[in-house]
């Protein structure tokens, strides 16, 4: 893969992480970390880094807008993360309507299949982060499936694998004392940060 041209960010508020109200429309989260690790690591490429994460979205939100926020852009690079409110939704709103796992992984296929068909853009397939700063809390055993079908797909796809969930859960493990997400989801800078380098080092070994 030739890490340059347009990169597409497509998410949820993880991705979003403030970009309505930046004039550059970058977001201030890891999407903006790993723009700026670019420009900087490779001064002779050109980057148009383009951020459509949307707060609340979950995966029927993605294929709701795909065609307009990723297709029709025709970018080089694809950068998927999504997940969490999946998940999340199952444990604060229970009587709405839910994606379970089944459903995730048909509509993230149907995401697939449009991309590869419809552009000749490389995917790049991040795991969902964390619920709760806790491994074993609920949220983050509910994760457990979405996680392995963002594996999946990854390979069936000759994606790349960003495993940002399998980062988070070793910092975890480690016990720092510095915390990663402001409300056990949306990150802080250090969130932000372990998210950027999870990506970049996944991407560095195919370049």
């Amino acid at each position: 893969m030739k890490l340059e041209g347009r990169i597409v960010f497509i998410g949820d508020s993880i991705t979003e992480s403030g970009r309505w109200r930046d004039p550059e429309q970058i977001g201030y989260g890891y999407v903006r970390l790993i723009r700026d690790y670019l420009i900087t690591a490779y001064p002779h490429r050109s980057f148009d880094v383009v951020n459509r994460g949307v707060s609340g979205n979950r995966i029927p939100d993605l294929l709701a807008r795909w065609e307009r926020d990723v297709i029709d852009l025709q970018p080089d690079i694809v950068s998927i993360s999504i997940g969490i409110n999946d998940v999340w939704r199952q444990l604060d709103h229970p009587e709405k309507e839910q994606v379970y796992p089944d459903q995730f992984e048909q509509v993230y296929t149907q995401l697939a299949v449009q991309t590869k068909e419809q552009t000749k853009a490389q995917l790049i397939f991040m795991e969902p982060t964390i619920i709760g700063e806790d491994i074993h809390s609920e949220g983050n055993i509910k994760l457990k499936p979405y996680v392995k079908i963002v594996q999946k797909m990854a390979q069936r796809f000759r994606g790349i694998l960003v495993p940002t969930h399998q980062a988070f859960l070793a910092y975890l493990q480690a016990r720092s004392p510095y915390r990663l997400t402001t409300d056990g989801v949306h990150m802080n800078s250090i969130g932000n940060m372990l998210m950027a380098r999870t990506w970049i080092g996944a991407v560095k070994k195919v370049n």
